[in-house]
């Protein structure tokens, strides 16, 4: 198998990891892994389940402004290992055998889901985001607490001043 092929079979383990807990999926591939990790030695599987447990935690219990670097940290982590197990085969035949059985054990997953939140006041995007004020007395926010004055205060107190806002206009909305 390519290098290419062995790296991005290593990025999907760990992003599988990095996404999965708490959801239903995670129980079979958590225990999947400790099998393909441990290659038949209970300990080295034992000693997986518990780092696989300990990540999985932290993950679901991280408050949601950090939920995301954790995500990243965790993906890395787990990318490396599955890298570094891959490499470690010296045998051609051996390292395809297991790359194909965690390929297998990942394709069971349902396709990622991108996994947004916003603490409380806050805006959540799962992907780009653009906001957008085109025109005169048009203002764009992605979240505003407060009111918003559009305009330059008038002498006298005329239209457009703090205590005489412009009407709203039609071709806005």
């Amino acid at each position: 198998m390519q290098d290419e092929a062995l790296a991005a079979l290593a990025a999907s383990g760990g992003a599988a990891v990095a996404t999965v807990p708490g959801t239903g999926d995670w129980p079979a591939l958590r225990d999947g892994l400790a099998r393909w990790f441990g290659r038949g030695v209970e300990r080295r599987e034992a000693v997986v389940l518990e780092r696989l447990d300990q990540a999985g935690a932290e993950l679901v219990a991280a408050p949601l402004a950090q939920r995301e670097t954790l995500r990243s940290t965790c993906r890395a982590i787990w990318q490396a290992r599955i890298q570094d197990l891959l490499e470690d085969f010296d045998d051609e035949d051996e390292r395809a055998g297991a790359a194909d059985a965690l390929g297998t054990l990942l394709a069971r997953l349902p396709a990622p889901r991108p996994q947004v939140g916003a603490g409380p006041g806050g805006i959540a995007v799962g992907g780009d985001l653009t906001v957008r004020a085109e025109g005169e007395r048009s203002v764009a926010a992605g979240l505003v607490h407060g009111d918003v004055h559009i305009g330059h205060p008038l002498p006298g107190g005329g239209a457009g001043s703090p205590d005489r806002p412009l009407p709203p206009d039609a071709s806005q909305g």
